[in-house]
This record gives C-alpha cells, sequence and structure tokens, in this order.
C-alpha cells in the first residue's frame, strides 16, 4: 500500500514539472516580446528632439524656445521678415519690367524708352530669377529653423564641465639638429 501511495505521489509530482517549467518558458517568452517592442529612450536627453522639431515645424521659433534658446527667435524672424521684403521687391520689379515689355511688343510707350526688347527681356529674366531664388532661400530659412531646433535638443544633454578644458600654446618643435619649426599647440586637458 505504502509503495501504491508513494508511485501515485511520484506520478502527480511528475505531471506537475513539466507544467510549471512551460509557465516559466511562456513567461520568459512575454518579457522578451516586451522588450523587443519599447520605443527609443529619450529620457537621457534632457530635450527631446523629435518635440523641438515638430514645435518648430508648425512654429518657426517654438523648438528654439523649447530648448531655452529664446534669442534665437527675433535672429530667425528677421531672417523671414527681411527674405519676405526681398520676394516682394523683386516681384515689383519683375512686374514693371514685364509690363513694359508688353507695351513694347504691342507698339506703346514704355516707362523705359530707352531700353529695347533684348534688354527688356534681360530684366524680366533678371528680376524672375532673384524673386524664385529669394523664396527658395525662404525655404531654406525654414529647413534651418528646423534643424537647429533639433541639433539644439540633441546637444542638450551634452557634458561641459569645468573637468575639460582647452589650452592655447605656443610650440617650439626641432626636426633634425638645425632645423626648428615654431607653431601652435592645442592641448586638450581631462581633469
Amino acid at each position: 500500500m505504502k509503495t501504491l501511495c508513494l508511485a501515485a505521489g511520484f506520478s502527480f509530482y511528475l505531471f506537475l514539472i513539466p507544467t510549471a517549467s512551460n509557465a516559466q518558458q511562456d513567461t520568459v517568452r512575454v518579457e522578451v516580446k516586451k522588450q523587443k517592442k519599447e520605443k527609443p529612450d529619450y529620457s537621457s536627453l534632457p530635450k527631446n528632439p523629435r518635440k523641438a522639431s515638430l514645435l518648430s515645424a508648425v512654429l518657426p521659433g517654438a523648438g528654439q524656445v523649447y530648448n531655452g534658446k529664446a534669442w534665437k527667435v527675433p535672429i530667425l524672424y528677421a531672417g523671414f521678415m527681411t527674405d519676405i521684403y526681398f520676394i516682394s521687391f523683386n516681384n515689383r520689379r519683375y512686374q514693371v519690367f514685364r509690363e513694359a515689355l508688353f507695351a513694347f511688343d504691342d507698339g506703346d510707350p514704355t516707362i523705359f524708352p530707352t531700353l529695347n526688347r533684348d534688354a527688356l527681356v534681360r530684366n524680366v529674366d533678371y528680376w524672375r530669377r532673384n524673386r524664385d531664388l529669394t523664396i527658395l532661400l525662404l525655404g531654406v530659412i525654414y529647413a534651418l529653423n528646423i534643424i537647429d531646433a533639433n541639433v539644439d535638443a540633441h546637444l542638450s544633454g551634452f557634458d561641459i564641465t569645468d573637468e575639460l578644458s582647452l589650452s592655447i600654446e605656443p610650440s617650439l618643435e626641432s626636426f633634425t639638429a638645425q632645423n626648428q619649426g615654431m607653431g601652435i599647440s592645442f592641448k586638450l586637458n581631462f581633469k
């Protein structure tokens, strides 16, 4: 009777062992899957580069304010306003020469009586090209705004301590017994 109970208990014990080990394996698989789906960790950076870029894309200068560099915003908007002024100026000049060219072709007197048709065409092309380039420059300023916010957010986590120092010193190098060269040496010290 004792052997029968031990055998029954032993078989029950063997039945539980595979189940327990399968449960542990399932838990490990779930943990591995959860680790693979995690997003990049931006917690080590003081500022989120994605957020800074999106803010600057929606409202130019907002990413710079988010990064704590609000002093860049007036410079940015001065660039925008200057470029918009030159777009308007070049477009007005283009329109004036274009109307003068149309008047010349129709045989009407123009406001530029000393210019022939070739000179009017050259001026129309010149002012149109300048207008188009200033429009492209507006796009470049907008893109630089976003890039500046992104780079500044990335560099906000950069460690700048007093333990790093760069010194510039004059140096005297001897190449051979008779030749010596003078120069400047840059020394980077880690304390």
